[in-house]
C-alpha cells in the first residue's frame, strides 16, 4: 500500500457518497494524515442490502485518526448540499479538497431505461456534482492547496461505451466534462482532475451488477484510495488530467499490484471506457486465463453446438435451481447456428428447447450462436459479453444476471 506521508494533515475534505466503498475508503486514508472528512451521503439508516451508514463511516474515519462531520446530503439537493457545505466551513474553518465520488448506475438501453432512471443518472452524476462543485468551489478560492476530484473517466467516444447503456454513459461522462471545463475555469487556482479504475473495483454497486462470484475478479477499494491520496497530495497546478488508479500508483513507484487483489493472481476484470480496442475484451481475458465456468459440453453429431449445449442445460435443471431463478429466458441467436430458443427456470423442474418460448420470456438475449457456445462452454462471462457489446438484453436485468450463477452450479456439477 502507499504510504501516508502526512501531506493531507488538517485539511477538510468533503466527499459525496463516502458512506460505503470507494468514497469512505478515500475518507479513511486521508483520516490516517489527520485529516477532517465530511462525509456527505444519503444512508443514516442501515440499508437492508447495502453496509454502512455516515455514521459508522465517521466512527471509522474519527479511529483512524481524523475528524468526521456526518451529514445526510442527497447531491441531488441543492438546499441539503448548502446545508452540509456550511455545516463543514463551521466545524472545520474550511474546505480543501472535494471528491465528486456519489454515482447512480443502470446498465440498460434506451428502450429498457425508465425516465425515473434517467433522470436519476444524470441528476445524481451530472447536476448533483455541479452543485456541489459549484458550492464548494468559493471555499476552495481560500484554501492554499485546493483540489477538486471527480471519480469518472475518460472521455473515451467510441460508439462502443454508449451503445448498450447510452443514459448511463451520458451521465457519468457529465462528471467528466466537469473536470474538463472547471479545470481551465480554474487553472492556477483549483486542481480538477477526474480518477477511474484500470479494473473492476470489489463495492456493492459492483456486486449487484456482477453477481455470484464477481469479487474474485476485481481490486479491493484500497487501490482508488492511494491513488487520490497521490493526486491530492500534488500542488494546485497539477490539474486537467483524467487519470487511471494504476498509472497513478506506478509513477509513485509502486510495482506490486497484487496487494489490491480481491484475489491474488486470479484475472482481472476490465473496467469501462478505457480500451484501446473493445471489441476485443473478452478475448483480453481469455488471454489473461480467466477461468472457465465449467467444462464444454461433448459436441453432438446430430444436433450441432447449441443442441449439445441445451442438452447439458437439461441434465443440470431442477426444481431448486427453478426456485431460485423464477425467470424465463429467450436466445435470439444469429450466425451459422442461428435460431430462437428457450429457458424456462420459473415452472415445475425446468424445462429448455427450440423455438419461441411457450409463455412470454421475462429476458430476451440476442447473440451470435458462437459466442453463445463460448459463454456455455465456460469461456465467456455474460457480464464481459454484456460489456463488451456482443450480448444484448432486453427485459429484467436482474434475471439475466442470474444466469451466471446457473453456470456456476453447472460448474459444480462438471459437465
Amino acid at each position: 500500500m502507499l504510504q501516508n506521508t502526512g501531506k493531507l494533515a488538517g485539511c477538510t475534505l468533503f466527499i459525496t457518497g463516502a458512506s460505503r466503498g470507494i468514497g469512505k475508503a478515500i475518507a479513511l486514508k486521508a483520516a490516517r494524515d489527520g485529516a477532517n472528512v465530511v462525509i456527505a451521503a444519503k444512508t443514516a439508516e442501515p440499508h437492508p442490502k447495502l453496509p454502512g451508514t455516515i455514521y459508522t463511516a465517521a466512527q471509522e474515519v474519527e479511529a483512524a485518526g481524523g475528524k468526521a462531520l456526518a451529514c445526510v446530503v442527497d447531491i441531488r439537493d441543492e438546499q441539503q448540499v448548502g446545508d452540509a457545505v456550511q455545516k463543514a466551513v463551521d466545524r472545520f474553518g474550511g474546505i480543501d479538497i472535494l471528491v465528486n465520488n456519489a454515482s447512480a448506475i443502470s446498465l440498460t438501453g434506451t428502450l429498457e431505461t425508465p425516465l425515473k432512471k434517467v433522470d436519476l443518472m444524470l441528476g445524481v452524476n451530472l447536476r448533483g456534482t455541479y452543485v456541489t462543485s459549484k458550492l464548494v468551489i468559493p471555499h476552495l478560492l481560500k484554501s492554499r492547496s485546493p483540489h477538486i476530484l471527480n471519480l469518472s473517466p475518460p472521455l473515451n467516444l467510441n460508439p462502443v461505451w454508449f451503445k448498450n447503456h447510452t443514459a448511463y454513459t451520458m451521465a457519468k461522462y457529465g462528471m467528466s466534462m466537469c473536470v474538463l471545463g472547471m479545470a481551465e475555469e480554474f487553472r492556477g487556482q483549483i486542481a480538477v482532475n477526474a480518477l477511474w479504475p484500470k479494473t473492476a473495483i470489489q463495492t456493492a454497486a459492483m456486486d449487484m451488477l456482477g453477481g455470484e462470484g464477481i469479487s474474485k475478479q476485481c481490486r479491493t477499494s484500497d487501490i482508488m484510495a492511494d491513488a487520490a491520496y497521490a493526486v491530492l497530495s500534488r500542488p494546485k497546478d497539477y490539474t486537467g488530467h483524467f487519470l487511471v488508479d494504476e498509472d497513478v500508483l506506478k509513477e509513485q513507484g509502486v510495482r506490486d499490484f497484487e496487494q489490491y487483489a480481491v484475489q491474488p493472481g486470479h484475472p482481472l476484470l476490465p473496467d469501462f471506457f478505457l480500451d484501446e480496442a473493445p471489441e476485443n475484451l473478452v478475448e483480453q481475458m481469455e488471454q489473461h486465463g480467466a477461468t472457465p465456468a465449467f467444462k464444454p459440453p461433448p459436441s453432438s453429431s446430430s444436433g450441432g453446438p447449441i443442441e449439445s449445449t441445451f442438452n447439458a442445460i437439461r441434465g443440470v435443471i431442477n426444481e431448486d435451481v427453478v426456485k431460485l431463478t423464477q425467470g424465463i429466458y429467450q436466445f435470439d441467436l444469429s450466425g451459422e447456428n442461428k435460431g430462437l430458443w428457450f429457458l424456462d427456470l420459473k415452472s415445475g423442474a425446468g424445462s429448455a428447447g427450440q423455438g419461441q418460448s411457450p409463455v412470454k420470456a421475462d429476458v430476451v438475449m440476442a447473440m451470435d450462436s458462437g459466442d453463445f457456445s463460448k459463454m456455455f462452454a465456460g469461456k465467456l462471462k455474460p457480464t464481459m459479453a454484456f460489456m463488451s457489446g456482443k450480448l444484448k438484453i432486453k427485459g429484467d436485468m436482474t434475471l439475466a444476471l442470474k444466469l451466471e450463477k446457473l453456470m456456476g452450479r453447472m460448474s459444480k456439477a462438471k459437465l
